[in-house]
């Protein structure tokens, strides 16, 4: 027990690094009145494989479908969202188990959320969709894409679980030793419980720390608010386990490696938002999207690390919807 608890505090500690590491502009984006802790919307709900999915909605026009990825929620999107629901249909939902939505007793692996997710919208009966995805909600909405090319318009991605970052070919792929100790102690069977479950480390640690303005103590009692327990946290420890490293898991190298051929082919036109320095996607890995994805644009936001939302979502906002006007609607 005393070396789980002292490997623990080493993980804590590589987390800690990270943020020391990726520090930008002091007070960056602090005071910006654009950002807010409030979640001004109403939730609604619609059942999807026999469980309650929960979302947002926002504004009429073409349908924008907004997915997150671990460990947030809809409310990720809050600020992001009233740029883009002036002109179009805005949804943003709560992956399985996440936010608002129910917790079944399911194993949520990636094929599990991604069934709730194709549920969802079939369920809502969404078409001509625009996918704006962070995170794991990027390998799902961008695999959404792959299996259903016709019912999606565009997509948006940043900082996202997918091609061209995944699969990592090997632990060595990962250049920050930081980074790469960090996601080790997540999956291993013993730390990573320790971590995520009982500590919540996820949240209490690599969230905030990867924002580069604090977040207040409202903003975090939001993302807390989901899972007050270790039972609660199962989907946020599952997640660093279905990232395709080092072939493992295989079912899930084999799906990033569709969604990278159709990424590279497909016609429907793509933005790719990346910062400085970034943590998925570097501004130096942001070169080379253009030679990965078909009909895409490249945009630099500002500096940031992960959670882009939170330190520009204004930036994020304005992007999406002149994009939309300018790009999208002029290839309709």
């Amino acid at each position: 027990m005393q070396n789980i608890r002292q490997n623990a505090i080493a993980i804590g500690l590589a987390v800690a690094g990270l943020a020391l590491a990726w520090q930008g502009p002091a007070g960056a984006q602090t005071g910006n009145p654009a950002i807010s802790a409030d979640f001004p919307f109403e939730r609604q709900y619609v059942e999807v494989l026999g469980s309650n999915v929960a979302y947002v909605e926002e504004g009429e026009g073409p349908m924008v479908l907004f997915i997150h990825g671990n460990p947030t929620s809809s409310y990720l999107w809050r600020n992001v969202i009233p740029f883009v629901s002036d002109e179009h249909r805005a949804i943003a939902l709560d992956l399985i188990g996440m936010g608002a939505s129910d917790k079944p007793d399911i194993d949520y692996t990636f094929q599990d959320h991604y069934a709730h997710v194709e549920g969802f919208i079939e369920a809502l009966g969404l078409e001509d969709i625009v996918l704006v995805l962070h995170d794991w909600g990027g390998g799902l909405g961008s695999y959404y894409a792959t299996n259903h090319p016709e019912n999606v318009r565009a997509l948006v991605m940043m900082e996202a679980a997918a091609p061209p970052a995944l699969p990592v070919p090997s632990w060595d792929a990962i250049p920050n030793a930081e980074v790469r100790a960090t996601f080790q102690g997540f999956r291993d069977p013993v730390l990573g419980p320790q971590i995520i479950l009982e500590q919540n480390g996820f949240i209490e640690g690599l969230l905030p720390q990867s924002i580069l303005r604090p977040l207040s103590e409202a903003e975090m009692n939001a993302y807390r608010e989901p899972f007050p327990t270790p039972e609660s946290r199962k989907p946020i420890l599952v997640w660093p386990n279905e990232i395709p490293i080092a072939g493992m898991p295989e079912r899930n190298v084999d799906l990033m490696t569709e969604v990278a051929a159709w990424l590279s082919s497909s016609s429907q036109p793509k933005l790719y938002l990346y910062a400085s320095p970034g943590l998925i996607i570097t501004p130096d890995a942001a070169k080379f999207i253009p030679q990965l994805m078909n009909n895409v644009q490249t945009r630099f936001i500002g500096s940031g690390i992960h959670y882009l939302q939170e330190d520009h979502p204004e930036v994020i906002g304005r992007n999406i919807s002149d994009w939309l006007r300018d790009v999208v609607s002029r290839e309709e």
